[in-house]
């Protein structure tokens, strides 16, 4: 539970270094801290952000999240995502396969609010919500989507100086006042009682759908898997720092140099296994209508990019939009027709087949 007092990280583990990158520096326009967030972006795609602003901002959505996971489970069930591949809603434990053979599921829980519903209250743009969000529609959760994309839209400025396109490109593909499926999830996982359960996947190895991922969470079970590695590493969490990271529409516009890395959650390790695992997410996706595809006329560094790589295909052929929607449909356990549906689920992923 939010607020709990909860052991710390365990130093026996194996873990991977990111970059802490500081928010009012890069704000502030500062070369040397934009250069650092430029080489976590293109070598990893995961660094920490520190001075970010929002700290009560997270602590109030936190506070959302657990009233709202604690409704009954009827209740919430009444705002289910469904199986037509839309994110905005309430998912329960066991939704999702965590791998193409769909022996086991998923053992998170979470409640993902639209950013066009939080700006637009009361005006339903999307979907309703459950009464514990409503009654802090405007108090909360619009507040904590305000910062995450005004922490967003620096970060995409300075992403859009460094790959030489005109000014704007990017915070325009991401306008706030178009309907996106950018959204903010609060999760709940319970600890597993399972100890064989320990080292499997409790929500599948992914890359993020949209563009920038901005991760509060005070438990570790975050893991990734570098491009050249084949084991997982635990990144340690930080009080009072997100962990960012780009997903698959930013790596696709950027022509691969921004990285969409792979990653998983797990149980937390050590004592924090033991525990609730909470965490608050902000995910950022383009307008809806945008086709995913490298901007190789917008900028003659991102057409070189592609021009070295012509073994990937950087042609989604999907608006923001459909691409989300293939990926959610096709990890829902319910719509399972075999290994292919798992393959249908994929974004891009490295190493597709991870577990």
């Amino acid at each position: 539970m939010p607020g709990t007092t909860l052991p710390p990280f365990p130093d026996d583990v194996r873990t991977h270094p990111l970059l802490i990158i500081d928010y009012e520096l890069i704000k502030a326009g500062d070369r040397e801290e934009i250069d650092r967030l430029w080489e976590a972006a293109t070598m990893l795609g995961f660094w920490y952000l520190k001075n970010h602003g929002a700290d009560q901002e997270v602590n109030d959505m936190f506070d959302v999240g657990a009233e709202t996971l604690a409704l009954p489970l009827e209740e919430r069930m009444k705002f289910e995502q469904g199986d037509n591949g839309q994110s905005f809603g309430y998912k329960k434990v066991g939704a999702q396969a965590i791998d193409g053979t769909g022996e086991f599921v998923d053992n998170i829980e979470f409640m993902n609010v639209s950013k066009d519903d939080a700006l637009a209250y009361p005006q339903v743009v999307h979907l309703t919500y459950p009464s514990t969000i409503n009654v802090r529609m405007e108090n909360t959760v619009a507040p904590f989507v305000r910062k995450s994309l005004e922490v967003t839209y620096v970060t995409l400025n300075i992403f859009n100086d460094k790959l030489g396109l005109p000014e704007g490109t990017l915070e325009s593909l991401h306008a706030m006042d178009e309907h996106s499926a950018c959204e903010v999830r609060c999760t709940r996982s319970p600890p597993l009682q399972d100890k064989a359960a320990m080292n499997r996947a409790m929500l599948a190895a992914h890359t993020d759908f949209g563009s920038l991922t901005i991760l509060h969470n005070r438990l570790g079970g975050l893991q990734v898997m570098p491009p050249g590695h084949d084991e997982w590493s635990y990144i340690r969490p930080i009080p009072g720092h997100a962990i960012c990271n780009i997903a698959d529409a930013l790596s696709l516009f950027s022509g691969g140099i921004l990285q969409s890395n792979i990653h998983r959650v797990v149980s937390p390790p050590g004592a924090q296994a033991e525990y609730e695992r909470w965490s608050l997410v902000f995910f950022t996706r383009p307008t809806s209508s945008k086709v995913l595809r490298a901007l190789v006329e917008s900028s003659p560094i991102i057409a070189d990019a592609v021009k070295k790589r012509p073994d990937k295909n950087f042609e989604s052929g999907s608006t923001a939009a459909e691409w989300l929607a293939r990926r959610v449909r096709n990890q829902r356990i319910n719509n399972r027709r075999g290994p292919d549906t798992w393959a249908a689920s994929r974004g891009t992923e490295h190493t597709p087949t991870a577990a």
